[in-house]
């Protein structure tokens, strides 16, 4: 493999780590560990709707809805596909479930990620949609 094939690797692995991490936070109602995923400048649209501009705003939401979810089942957050638009930043198609006792649900979340100076890959825009079937 060379060297720019490795760096892509490396890449989208840093990004599947991220995926990864928006899961474990969610299961674990973890506002802290999915906060540490975001720019400052992030913008977030909750699945609901909700446009969050800036950390503050991400964050406001977070402390208060993520530990007080009423949920019983199993999450999971799944790397669908990922366009890299530049470089430093990839649009990130996640497939996120939802099972519970009754049923599942099923979100499709897209994610822009830009990589840091750093390194690190974070959270530049998300906008989280649920998937209604017919």
């Amino acid at each position: 493999m060379d060297t720019e094939s490795a760096a892509r690797a490396a890449d989208i692995e840093a990004m599947h780590q991220v995926v990864a991490t928006v899961e474990r936070s969610q299961r674990r109602k973890d506002p802290d560990a999915f906060l540490s995923l975001f720019r400052p400048d992030a913008i977030w649209t909750t699945g609901h709707g909700k446009v969050l501009i800036g950390l503050d705003a991400i964050s406001a939401f977070t402390r208060e809805v993520l530990p007080a979810s009423q949920w019983d089942g199993e999450v999971t957050y799944e790397v669908a596909h990922v366009v890299f638009i530049r470089p430093d930043v990839a649009a990130v198609k996640v497939r996120q479930r939802y099972v519970f006792p009754e049923g599942e649900s099923e979100g499709a979340p897209l994610y822009v990620m830009s990589r840091e100076p750093d390194g690190r890959w974070l959270l530049s825009a998300g906008q989280n949609t649920e998937v209604v079937t017919a």
